[in-house]
């Protein structure tokens, strides 16, 4: 019989394979550093340069022309545009715009009661601080001052032209006028086209204090935006604006014509009757009953004139009075309440309604009467404005006109409508809709992300003329890169305290305006100064992959860049602060195999495990000498001869 082997020898070999084993799997995951070295030393982040692509890029070439149905032709392109912020929380809406050569980005407030553009400059001394650094002139290499001439005001030198504005809040803004290029952004099929525009010298009031950088007039006049692209034959005489809803701002427009929608409300404007945008109302409607007016009362002064720069509606006495005693009427059994603001006599009412589509079963709806017996509906959002200091009370956001006849309709009367201005065809079309979604009601096929560049070309900087609008954005990243994560800083004007409690939400619509998953925003850091909060998030792949794509990190980036994430009132605006791109960490061996090689060792040691305890229990059983009973026969070893 052989030998059996003993338990000591046993438990030694299994733990030299269990040991052998061990370094093997190591020295695979590890050939040549120790492991202790690679994890007291950290791998510095490695941060991917961003540019803007240059006009013979590929970009250039692929066909990204996307148009409207039924547009009119080819040959009038049109600009779609967002727009952001919040009409009551800001007081104005705004879109960007850029210019110079490279583009220089700029937050204006769309204004159709203003006939010019106009920037802070960079040698402006007399200029508050806005969201985005001043124009340089210097640093365009397509600006060209507009020299004096016969047809504009001269500065005291008569050596170049230059503007003044001054607004009814009593703030001005006065400068110099200059020609560069100005560009619309990515979903715009209009090429940067060559415009006059205003560089600030002084800015006063409002204009001084407000965040965002200028004024985009789209009013009638030679320095108006949609003037001179209409002078120039690149875009229809028409253009659209479409306000968010309350609660939710942003919004779009359009420079140029679009096809109506077939149910659009259209009523005549007269644009010899004023300077500004004016619209043929005739009555207005409350609850179905008209309010006992002679239809002249909307025809005063300048008439009814509709100003997107506006934010409320302030209609002539003897209309504001009869339409407020109309609303008081429908709503008496309401508590009526103080304003927010001691400084202002406004009309309130406390309710127990916090959503807005809930509105219409409190407060009544009110139609305007134009001259052609159409009729357009106002829902209460279009009426109606939050009281900022009570939860679910609502104030009157028209008002009296003071002694003034004309009646003017701010951007609160159009929340949530497209608004047409066709002054090709004497016209101006309201649509309700939901302004957020837009380009989905319109049918309009989303503009494809830029191609990146090839390597042959030239630096964008010294190009004198792009021939693409900057994309929206303009950034591409080198190469076909796997992204592993992007990082990005951001302040919001809301205060930590107001800020926290809503923190995941403010995830949950990061993720939403990006296309990407909830689970993919991790927040990193969050602190405040003052009243503004400052966060730093970080966007991982999604789970299904182990990395973003480059064209998906170029459109987060994009989205990023361009301020172009829409929040609800509560969270406030953003600034973008700085981003970082990395690149998918590359995989070792022992990475990519880990749980596989894990998994076969585990089954190996346990495989181990159980054979040696049977061995040493076999080893038990044969060297215990078993009980026998005292009777029992005893079998005699034979004795082995000497």
């Amino acid at each position: 019989m052989a030998e059996e082997a003993s338990p000591t020898r046993l438990t030694f070999i299994l733990i030299v394979l269990v040991i052998f084993i061990i370094d093997f799997v190591h020295a695979l995951a590890n050939p040549s550093t120790p492991a202790l070295l690679l994890h007291s030393l950290p791998v510095p982040a490695m941060v991917l340069p961003l540019y803007h692509s240059t006009p013979n890029s590929s970009s250039s070439t692929f066909n990204s022309r996307r148009h409207l149905q039924g547009s009119e032709s080819p040959r009038r392109p049109n600009a779609r545009m967002s727009l952001y912020d919040d009409l009551l929380r800001n007081g104005y809406y705004t879109t960007r715009l850029w210019i110079g050569t490279p583009p220089q980005m700029f937050a204006l407030i769309v204004d159709t009661g203003s006939t010019v553009t106009y920037v802070p400059c960079s040698s402006c001394e007399q200029c508050g601080r806005h969201q985005d650094p001043k124009f340089d002139p210097e640093s365009s290499n397509t600006y060209q001052a507009v020299k004096c001439n016969i047809d504009c005001s001269c500065d005291n030198d008569r050596v170049n032209c230059i503007y003044e504005r001054q607004y009814a809040e009593m703030s001005s803004s006065s400068g110099v006028l200059g020609e560069d290029l100005i560009s619309f952004g990515n979903r715009s099929d209009l090429k940067p086209q060559r415009a006059v525009f205003g560089c600030e010298n002084v800015e006063t009031g409002d204009l001084f204090s407000q965040a965002a950088d200028g004024i985009m007039g789209l009013g009638r006049g030679d320095l108006s935006v949609v003037d001179q692209l209409v002078g120039k034959g690149v875009i229809s005489d028409s253009f659209s604006l479409c306000y968010g809803g309350m609660d939710i701002g942003g919004g779009a427009m359009v420079l140029g014509g679009i096809a109506a929608p077939e149910d659009m409300v259209f009523t005549q404007s007269n644009a010899g009757r004023s300077p500004y945008y004016n619209i043929d109302l005739k009555e207005i409607h409350v609850a179905g009953k008209q309010l006992a007016l002679n239809p002249s009362v909307f025809d005063g002064k300048h008439g009814t004139v509709l100003d997107s720069g506006t934010t409320y509606a302030y209609l002539p006495e003897a209309a504001f009075l009869a339409f407020k005693e109309a609303i008081m009427k429908e709503v008496n059994s309401l508590e009526q309440i103080r304003g927010p603001d001691p400084n202002y006599n406004d009309i309130c009412f406390s309710t127990d309604v916090s959503d807005v589509s809930q509105l219409s079963s409190t407060f009544p709806q009110v139609d305007m009467i134009f001259g052609n017996g159409k009729k357009f509906g106002l829902s209460p959002e279009n009426y109606l404005f939050r009281h900022s200091k009570v939860h679910g009370a609502y104030c009157l956001g028209i008002f009296q006109n003071g002694k003034d006849p004309t009646t003017l309709l701010g951007g609160i009367l159009v929340r949530n409508t497209l608004v047409t201005y066709d002054r090709e065809h004497s016209k101006i079309g309201f649509w309700k809709t939901n302004c957020s979604e837009l380009w989905e009601r319109l049918h309009v096929s989303p503009s494809p992300l830029p191609m990146p560049p090839t390597s042959e070309e030239k630096n964008p900087t010294a190009e004198t003329q792009p021939t693409v609008a900057p994309s929206g954005s303009p950034y591409v990243l080198s190469g076909d890169l796997q992204i592993g994560h992007i990082t990005f800083d951001m302040s919001l004007n809301i205060s930590y305290s107001d800020l926290k409690p809503h923190i995941t939400e403010l995830g949950e619509f990061i993720a939403q305006e990006l296309d990407i998953n909830t689970s993919q925003v991790n927040l990193v850091k969050f602190s405040s100064s003052g009243n503004h909060s400052f966060i730093k998030w970080d966007i991982t792949p999604a789970d299904s992959t182990d990395y973003i794509s480059n064209t998906t990190a170029v459109a987060i980036v994009s989205r990023l860049a361009e301020h172009r994430l829409q929040f609800p009132v509560m969270f406030g605006s953003y600034q973008l602060i700085d981003w970082r791109v990395e690149p998918k960490a590359k995989r070792t061996w022992w990475k990519k195999s880990h749980m596989v090689v894990i998994s076969i060792l585990v089954v190996l040691v346990i495989g181990l495990l159980v054979s040696g305890l049977w061995l040493f229990w076999r080893h038990r059983q044969q060297t215990v000498n078993p009980y026998k009973p005292v009777d029992a026969t005893v079998t005699e070893a034979e004795l082995q001869p000497l």
